[in-house]
């Protein structure tokens, strides 16, 4: 692979140096900030040889190089644009910075509630295991032990408010202990614990706002929202006094007056506003999932995918961490899953189908990768891409989402989806297996028939006619699968004749070749591309007929690295007899001082008893070649 040249043509398929803001990579992938998407050509970036996927996420445009390869391709990118490298933290707030207010304002949820989906899925996996054991050995909930691990299940949920606060102080950029008090503070044991209001416990005004409102002194178990609302108002109070304290009573001063300004606001204000607002919306979510037949989640499993497209799917995360904190049961869960599955089968369909090994290899991993909960690379790299599937996978999604919503599935934990969310979900196993299948099915059988491949062109240049406007190519008349007929026009050359010892030898296989008079290659015969050179100056073949060929274009024409050659088909693609599978430019060849003699060789000659030329000079296109016999 040239990685200059990968390099090179992607840099000016972005809009060049001037359109790039921000370049990073990971372990396969080019992640570019652009200035203006509208100058991206995405339809050139994914054509260019040695790019596998092109989608767009996070406000990033994410180009899929491989693993290995992908480092050396960005050594040459940033030295052709003339940048430094940048981490993928710089690249993340270089794109958040040009998104929209509404998507920074989600994207800073999800930045604050990843960090603590490990603490929710260790204790909701333990959660869901006990539930399955209690079960399967009722005696089990009567043991110490039971009490124990019972004790441990809960504490994420139960403390909930804390770890949300500390983390949000960290990503508002103030001090996280004292986010940690406010977290506290909430969820005091001199309030009245929420859970507990909830069931009927008596509680007593803690504020009244001129006898018009009274706050009770109820906690804020269960709630997310007012969490991080309260330690952003925190923080903003926290940096605007550092700012006017004098640094010799900073260190006491703005701390005191950061906790108990915020704690007042948030116990006779934010709170109460805030938890209200919080509780319409869990109570809008489970009254559309509990729709009778399913059909909120039906509708929420169909529009899942493309509100991920939009960027906006991590306000999912404060729902789900909302119900678990309501009543431990996340059912919203098993309709991500129906979704994220659905676009992985949907992904796989398209693996299937398609002829082309560049669509093939990019899709079989990115559909796999969906099954384990990773969905962005299915998504952006094959279902949006090619349109159907993704469709085909919304109504996969919206299928087993109802059947999610009918059967009453539920997850202990948030955060894992796909295979391994088996694991929190085991109080409802055998309807999230049925989820599951359901997705996929309908995505996969919808996608495989949905989805055709797209007409392929190489390079810019659409392909030329059939007849070319010189030669009509005769396709009717009888042909002989013991003849190989020439797949172009001009003079035929005897192999040892061909100014090049490894053809002249015969080395790679028994044929002869031909001095073209057109820059046209054709199919001499139905049959699958089995290897498509990157440079397309040479095709290998496996015809119906059993013969696997090689056509090479010119002598030593692969330094020309491409220029001068236009594939009209790909890797894996299936062809007809007298189909243009290249075009290439004669006259350039010859003035770059390369000779177009063109072998034509057979390169399973051990299945034949006899292999011989049987043309004698001129030959047009599916004019005898070569002829041979089986043996």
């Amino acid at each position: 692979m040239d990685y200059k040249k990968c390099a090179s043509e992607i840099l000016s398929a972005i809009g060049g140096k001037e359109n790039l803001a921000s370049a990073a990579h990971c372990a396969t992938r080019l992640r570019l900030v652009i200035a203006d998407n509208g100058k991206v050509k995405k339809e050139t970036l994914e054509n260019i040889d040695g790019v596998k996927g092109v989608f767009e996420a996070a406000g990033q445009l994410q180009i899929i190089i491989g693993t290995g390869t992908v480092n050396k391709v960005f050594a040459e990118f940033i030295a052709l644009a003339g940048v430094e490298a940048a981490s993928k933290d710089d690249v993340k707030a270089a794109a958040a910075a040009q998104a929209p207010a509404y998507k920074r304002a989600i994207k800073t949820l999800g930045d604050i509630f990843v960090p603590i989906i490990p603490a929710i899925v260790a204790t909701g996996l333990l959660n869901g295991l006990l539930g399955g054991l209690s079960k399967a050995f009722p005696g089990m909930a009567d043991s110490y032990l039971f009490a124990l691990l019972d004790m441990f299940s809960n504490t994420a949920l139960v403390f909930l408010p804390i770890l949300i606060a500390i983390s949000a102080a960290k990503i508002f950029g103030g001090n996280i202990y004292l986010g940690g008090v406010i977290g506290m503070i909430m969820i005091h044991p001199n309030l009245v614990n929420a859970w507990s209001a909830g069931s009927g416990a008596e509680t007593q005004t803690l504020w009244s706002w001129f006898g018009l409102w009274n706050i009770q002194n109820t906690g804020y178990q269960g709630h997310v929202i007012p969490v991080v609302i309260a330690v952003l108002i925190m923080c903003i109070i926290e940096k605007k006094l550092h700012k006017v304290v004098p640094e010799t009573f900073d260190l006491f001063v703005t701390p005191l007056l950061s906790v108990l300004i915020t704690g007042f606001l948030t116990l006779t204000l934010i709170g109460p506003v805030f938890s209200q607002l919080e509780t319409w919306v869990l109570s809008f979510a489970k009254a559309l999932i509990a729709i009778p037949f399913g059909i909120g989640a039906f509708i929420m499993g169909g529009v899942y995918a493309p509100t991920v497209v939009a960027g906006v799917h991590h306000m999912y995360n404060a729902i789900e961490l909302a119900m678990l904190a309501d009543n431990g049961m996340n059912t919203w869960m098993p309709i991500a899953t129906a979704a994220n599955v659905a676009q992985g089968a949907a992904a796989l369909a398209v693996a299937f189908k398609t002829r082309q090994q560049k669509v093939k290899s990019m899709a079989l991993p990115a559909s796999l990768s969906a099954f384990m909960g990773i969905t962005e690379p299915a998504i952006f790299g094959v279902n949006v891409r090619y349109g159907k599937p993704l469709i085909a996978g919304m109504a996969g999604g919206a299928c087993g989402a109802a059947i999610a919503s009918l059967m009453g599935v539920y997850a202990t934990a948030n955060g894992v989806t796909g295979i391994f969310g088996f694991l929190i979900t085991t109080e409802s196993f055998v309807g999230y297996l049925l989820t599951f299948v359901v997705a996929s099915a309908v995505a996969f059988i919808l996608s495989y028939i949905m989805y055709k491949d797209p007409e392929t062109v190489m390079a810019a240049e659409a392909p030329v006619s059939e007849n070319n406007g010189k030669t009509k190519i005769n396709t009717d008349r009888d042909f002989d699968d013991n003849c190989v007929y020439s797949p172009l026009k001009g003079r035929a050359v005897a192999m040892k004749d061909v100014p090049d010892d490894t053809f002249a030898a015969e080395v790679l296989g028994l044929g002869a070749a031909v001095e073209p008079e057109e820059g046209r290659v054709v199919a001499p015969a139905d049959g699958e591309v089995s290897t498509l050179f990157d440079t397309k100056h040479a095709i290998g073949l496996m015809l119906d007929n059993g013969m696997e060929m090689l056509i090479h274009i010119g002598i030593n024409t692969v330094e020309l690295g491409g220029e001068g050659f236009t594939a009209h088909i790909a890797d894996g693609e299936k062809f007809k007899r007298g189909q243009t599978l290249i075009t290439f430019d004669p006259d350039f060849i010859k003035s770059k001082g390369f000779n177009i003699t063109t072998p034509v060789i057979i390169t399973n000659p051990d299945d034949y008893a006899e292999v011989k030329m049987s043309a004698d000079g001129k030959v047009d296109f599916l004019d005898e070649l070569i002829k041979t016999k089986k043996g």
